[in-house]
């Protein structure tokens, strides 16, 4: 027996070691693609390499490395794919954020706000993040940690979330920023995070009595009345931000996630069917009533109308940025201008919003579009697979909520950018700029990182000492287990 568990012991440490090693390799190919990415653009745009290259790469290098040896000594067992995916996705953003400025100054005169680079700020703010990933990792040594503070959480991101709307400036016709001084920060990004760790814990306390069904009508089987309160909360809390602070975006992702996260406790259709009604409604009643929504909504129904004399121009139709993108989409064709070849930068402020994806559309084409709307997906799929592997009810419940924060705000951003769905302002996460997207968005894979740890202990314990709570996905590297005596 002994010989047999020294056997396993080394297993798991090979086993270990081999995952570890593939995050370093997949980090070092992620770091090469977005080096040959930014020259590309400059010899694109300059003909010359950038003076700066080996700087900085060297400096991603550093910052992806230190994050590596975090995750290898703090989080060893954590699932190798998911730093690597958020490594390249911020190193492309950084690709074109840097294109766009070279592109805005040449197009504007210096006292334009749109002429200062945005991309040394986007450095700062995803050094900050790391950061913030590690002194996590150091810091949080299992997920149900968070457990414990739970209602402290959910009641400071109550503040966070509805502050905007009494103390926010209002930018760009939406409420979703707080001016401290020089800096300004988006509340609703980590907001996002925290009723996550909320919906979690409520859920996991809560489950068997919002599972229960009360009425059927026309053979939906409809939640019990009393049950149904959480769901009204959240649905009146989102309203509350789509109508003060005209912030569609975080409303979707506040109330989307909750239901999602309800059918996953739960496993009622009902759930789901009942939120969307209620999301619909919601939407409907604040877009009829709130001109920034209405002038959105106006502007995805007939985007070209823009282009029209003023006074032949739908009511609140003020921007043409849903036409240029689609402009941008369509020069894209296929394979794209190339990097630094587009015109993408006649999208107002599209280096500073969501309609950076536009300019991937245009230089790399549907290709790339798709490239990186796979790399997305290959992220949500790796926290789902971490919420179906861990054994715990509250770690399952928060890595499927984390999951569905990211799927939810692609879906909608990318949806918005294309025309699929009106625009809802928030920021494609690693790629757009933004400092409060940026952290928090790195907080939020520190956190699926930290859940991945625990489903790959958990696959390396004997059954005899883990609960096993539903069944985990075997590792076709180990061993199999045996219970220990």
């Amino acid at each position: 027996m002994a010989e047999r568990e020294e056997g396993r012991d080394g297993a798991v440490r090979r086993w270990v070691a081999r995952r570890r090693n593939t995050e370093l390799a997949l980090i070092v190919f992620a770091i090469a693609i977005v080096a040959f990415g930014h020259s590309a653009a400059n010899l694109a745009m300059e003909e010359e390499l950038p003076t700066g290259l080996l700087a900085h790469t060297a400096g991603l290098g550093a910052l992806a490395l230190a994050a590596h040896l975090a995750v290898r000594r703090f989080a060893r067992h954590a699932d190798p794919l998911i730093l690597p995916i958020t490594v390249l996705l911020s190193g492309i953003g950084l690709v074109l954020i840097d294109r766009l400025d070279h592109a805005y100054a040449e197009q504007y005169p210096p006292e334009n706000y749109q002429s200062a680079p945005a991309a040394p700020d986007q450095v700062i703010w995803t050094v900050v993040g790391v950061g913030l990933l590690i002194a996590t990792l150091v810091v949080l040594r299992h997920h149900r940690v968070l457990q414990r503070y739970t209602y402290l959480g959910m009641a400071i991101a109550m503040l966070l979330l509805m502050a905007p709307a009494f103390f926010g400036a209002d930018q760009f016709g939406a409420k979703r920023w707080i001016t401290v001084g020089p800096l300004s920060a988006q509340p609703g990004e980590f907001v996002k995070v925290m009723i996550v760790i909320f919906f979690a814990s409520y859920l996991m306390a809560n489950r068997d009595a919002l599972a229960l069904v009360g009425r059927r009508f026309l053979g939906l089987a409809l939640p019990r009345g009393r049950n149904a309160g959480p769901v009204l909360l959240v649905w009146a809390v989102s309203l509350v931000v789509l109508f003060y602070e005209r912030d569609l975006g975080t409303s979707l992702i506040f109330f989307g996630v909750f239901v999602l996260m309800l059918y996953v406790a739960t496993e009622r259709t009902s759930w789901v069917v009942l939120g969307g009604l209620m999301a619909t409604l919601g939407t409907v009643v604040v877009a009829a009533t709130q001109p920034h929504v209405k002038g959105r909504v106006q502007a995805w129904l007939d985007p070209m109308a823009i282009f029209l004399p003023e006074d032949q121009r739908p009511p609140g139709l003020i921007s043409d940025q849903s036409a240029q993108a689609l402009f941008s989409f369509g020069a894209g064709d296929l394979t794209g201008t190339g990097l630094g070849e587009g015109h993408s930068y006649l999208i107002g402020f599209a280096g500073r919003s969501d309609f950076i994806l536009a300019t991937v559309g245009e230089e790399l084409g549907l290709v790339g579009v798709t490239l990186v709307l796979l790399l997305y997906a290959l992220l949500i799929q790796r926290g789902v697979s971490a919420a179906l592997s861990v054994t715990d009810p509250f770690g399952k419940l928060m890595a499927m909520g984390l999951s569905a924060v990211v799927a939810l705000q692609v879906f909608i951003v990318s949806g918005g950018v294309t025309g699929l769905i009106p625009l809802t302002g928030k920021a494609l996460p690693f790629l757009a700029q933004g400092g409060s997207s940026t952290v928090a968005n790195w907080l939020l894979v520190a956190l699926l990182i930290r859940v991945s740890d625990g489903a790959g202990k958990s696959s390396t314990e004997p059954a005899g000492n883990a609960t096993i709570l539903t069944p985990v996905v075997a590792d076709p590297l180990l061993p199999p287990r045996t219970p220990r005596p």
